[in-house]
């Protein structure tokens, strides 16, 4: 079995190595706990920025080559705001949803992804409103000892501070960065913008380009909003009728209803209508375990998307809650981001999903879920107010 893996992250402005050193350590330790070998290294394709990796599975052995379709520059670029830019974006972004009627209905799929883009505005107007009491406070205080103008520009030093010092602390408190993360997702009312769509255009060409290699399979992954990045990048592809039968899709965590429930997002609308129609392999993974995805919701039918004759992804459960221990659980409790990266680790008590088999096993996507039928829970309420076509 030789494999192309072509991984496409979300929202994640750090450097694609990092997604090598997770590969590397959560494999062997997800090696170790379900006896198999895994082994990572060079490959032979050396564009971008990738890793190999090969497998000795039940006697069959398996080589993949990993390439990063990567866009954080894209996302680094749109976290450089200032502070009053960023309120300026919760502002815009809050009204992208409200006024939209989009936050109503999302929130009849699942409450965990809808209060965590709710949380970043909580949190932001609890800052603002921390920093100007601070600083009313200061200019009160002196003012007891002067003069209410004195205490004026004191007043504004300190509730700017305040501001600043809160922005040091999001790297504990991740406000500033989901707040990015939703205002991108948001602007345009959920069209792509340009920078992104070249960029999606650009990952199809390369997909297009591996697919016409002598490969058995080509995985193409979507994480986060990577899922709906991969399928517009794939249904650009179907299309053009330059859509391999050996090109899989698998979507992890996918946060789909986040853009395709917006007013702007017609693209996306039609790319997951016209994917699904293509008939394309595609198996969606999520867990209801985790608070930054719509678990089990089919985001196909969910977003009324739905062709004629049927289709979309098979629904997936990674059923956290019996694919980890009580005490792997207990450690990541409360712990969102880490949750929701956990489809690209390992399990300490492994069920039919494995991240390092499906990508660098023996088996292709279609192999390993021939004859699965959806998880019991999936979701596919037409809750859209939007729909394609």
């Amino acid at each position: 079995m030789r494999r192309r893996v072509l991984y496409i992250p979300g929202y994640d402005p750090i450097p694609p190595r990092r997604y090598r050193e997770l590969y590397k350590r959560e494999g062997a330790e997800q090696a170790a706990i379900s006896g198999y070998v895994l082994e990572t290294g060079a490959r032979t394709d050396r564009t971008g920025f990738g890793w190999g990796a090969s497998t000795i599975i039940d006697g069959q052995s398996a080589q993949a080559e990993f390439e990063v379709l990567v866009w954080s520059d894209i996302v680094a670029g749109s976290m450089g705001q200032s502070i009053p830019a960023t309120y300026a974006q919760l502002a815009r972004t809050a009204w992208a949803y409200i006024g939209s009627g989009a936050l109503w209905r999302l929130m009849r799929l699942r409450r965990g992804p809808v209060l965590a883009a709710l949380y970043p505005i909580a949190v932001l107007l609890a800052q603002a409103l921390v920093a100007g009491f601070a600083g009313w406070l200061a200019g009160w205080l002196v003012s007891l000892v002067a003069t209410w103008w004195a205490g004026l520009p004191v007043a504004l030093v300190v509730f700017v501070l305040g501001l600043r010092q809160w922005r040091k602390l999001d790297g504990k408190i991740f406000a500033y960065y989901l707040m990015h993360d939703f205002a991108f997702t948001a602007q345009n009312g959920g069209a792509y913008p340009p920078a992104l769509q070249d960029r999606i255009t650009g990952f199809a060409e390369r997909i297009a380009q591996v697919a016409a290699g002598d490969w058995d399979e080509v995985l193409v992954i979507g994480h986060s909003s990577g899922a709906y990045i991969a399928v517009s990048a794939l249904a650009q592809l179907a299309r053009a009728r330059r859509l391999p039968a050996n090109v899989a899709l698998l979507t992890l965590g996918h946060v789909v209803p986040m853009a395709s429930f917006l007013p702007g997002a017609d693209q996306l609308r039609r790319d997951l209508h016209d994917l699904a129609a293509q008939g394309q392999v595609w198996v969606d993974v999520t867990a209801p375990g985790d608070a930054c995805s719509f678990g089990l919701c089919d985001p196909v039918a969910v977003s009324r998307s739905v062709p004629a004759g049927g289709g979309g992804p098979l629904v997936l459960s990674a059923a956290f809650t019996r694919t980890l221990s009580p005490e792997k659980q207990k450690v990541l409790r409360n712990r969102w981001f880490r949750l929701h990266f956990q489809y690209l680790c390992a399990f300490d008590r492994p069920g039919e999903y494995d991240y390092f088999q499906i990508t660098a096993g023996p088996l292709t996507l279609a192999e390993r879920f021939v004859n699965r039928r959806h998880s019991p829970g999936r979701i596919t309420t037409p809750a859209n107010r939007w729909h394609y076509p």
